[in-house]
């Protein structure tokens, strides 16, 4: 009698034969597995909502931060210099403040002068390019995520990994898109212009299809690339923002998850991933802002006479010195600061929500 309890455990598991050590079944098989094509359009499909609702809600300070960045209002700004030779302290304090009242001036102006509708100009090419952007960044990211370990045979949570995801997923995703964010910039820094005669400058550009239009006519197809040199030098940017993205969302979860059995909730993982991509994205741009303006002026609408006043990375960075001084690389910064960083902790919170609720 004393072994009926053995043999009825054999019986059970002879006709229910235990998985572990069995293959996983393939997508050949018909069965969904983490790896399968859902999956992987998942992270499309996560990215792409992320970027909508990021575009739609920090459009006024997109417009914004590219007129800063430009040398759009260069000639209207009255702050005062300061040498930097005895008071290098002070300088960096008047520059700070500089920026905010700057920010918060034209800001101001271009509701008053413009009308309100100009608070949202370039909508329509960031949510064009938003949408795409966003989704083949993140697709990209992702599955680069998910491939490179089994290629580089290493463990998933890596630093390489992530370094290597991220510096592919923004490549890919500048010389993608960066013909969208060409006409954004030229529609967002194009205006109505009145000169000291009285006479009146209509804009240049009626709308995305006229400006792609003038653009290709004028400057020939590689006019829609112009920037691209600096959007590659963003990379850096992208690579220190998503790993460092990673290891904080990690830090700050994984302790939770040791001193619990239960998974936190959906809500709670997203404020976590909020937070850490918004604190991520203030270090990174910090670190890389500069490449923004020199981007910002090269896709600049040329000159009246038809000559480009931005040619190059170097010229560019030497002439904006010369001009402005070097504090003019930071041209924007607050406007950027004010509209990034939320921007990526909607971005990434939607995506991280969205990926989990599709993959579950």
């Amino acid at each position: 009698m004393a072994l009926l309890p053995e043999t009825e455990t054999l019986s059970k598991n002879t006709q229910n034969p235990p998985l572990i050590g069995l293959p996983r079944p393939s997508p050949s098989d018909g069965q969904a597995t983490p790896t399968s094509l859902s999956s992987s359009l998942s992270h499309l499909v996560a990215g792409a909502s992320g970027g909508i609702v990021t575009a739609i809600l920090t459009s006024p300070l997109d417009v914004l931060r590219t007129r800063l960045q430009s040398d759009f209002y260069r000639s209207q700004l009255k702050t005062s210099p300061v040498s930097t030779a005895y008071w290098p302290l002070l300088s960096v304090f008047r520059s700070s403040s500089a920026h905010f009242r700057e920010t918060f001036h034209i800001l101001a102006t271009i509701h008053r002068v413009e009308g309100w509708r100009s608070l949202f100009r370039g909508l329509g090419p960031s949510l064009t390019g938003v949408v795409p952007a966003t989704a083949v960044k993140f697709y990209t990211y992702g599955n680069c995520k998910r491939l490179l370990p089994n290629v580089l045979e290493c463990e998933a949570d890596t630093t390489l990994v992530h370094a290597l995801s991220a510096a592919t997923a923004g490549v890919v995703t500048g010389t993608v898109t960066n013909p969208i964010w060409l006409v954004k910039t030229r529609l967002q820094l194009d205006k109505s212009r009145v000169g000291r005669d009285g006479s009146t400058d209509m804009r240049k550009y009626r709308n995305s299809i006229d400006c792609l239009r003038q653009v290709v006519q004028q400057e020939g197809i590689r006019g829609l690339y112009r920037g691209l040199a600096a959007s590659y030098l963003g990379v850096a940017e992208t690579v220190l923002h998503l790993v460092t993205y990673e290891k904080m969302k990690d830090g700050f979860l994984k302790p939770r998850d040791d001193r619990s059995e239960a998974k936190p909730s959906r809500l709670f993982e997203g404020a976590i991933s909020s937070s850490a991509a918004g604190l991520s994205k203030l270090l990174a741009v910090l670190v890389a802002y500069p490449h923004e303006v020199i981007r910002t002026r090269l896709r600049q609408a040329p000159m009246t006479n038809g000559r480009q006043k931005y040619t190059g990375l170097i010229q560019c960075l030497r002439l904006i010195y010369k001009e402005e001084g070097i504090a003019a690389v930071y041209g924007g910064l607050t406007a950027h600061l004010l509209r990034t960083v939320p921007a990526a902790a909607i971005t990434l919170g939607t995506y991280e929500l969205v990926l989990k609720i599709m993959n579950n």
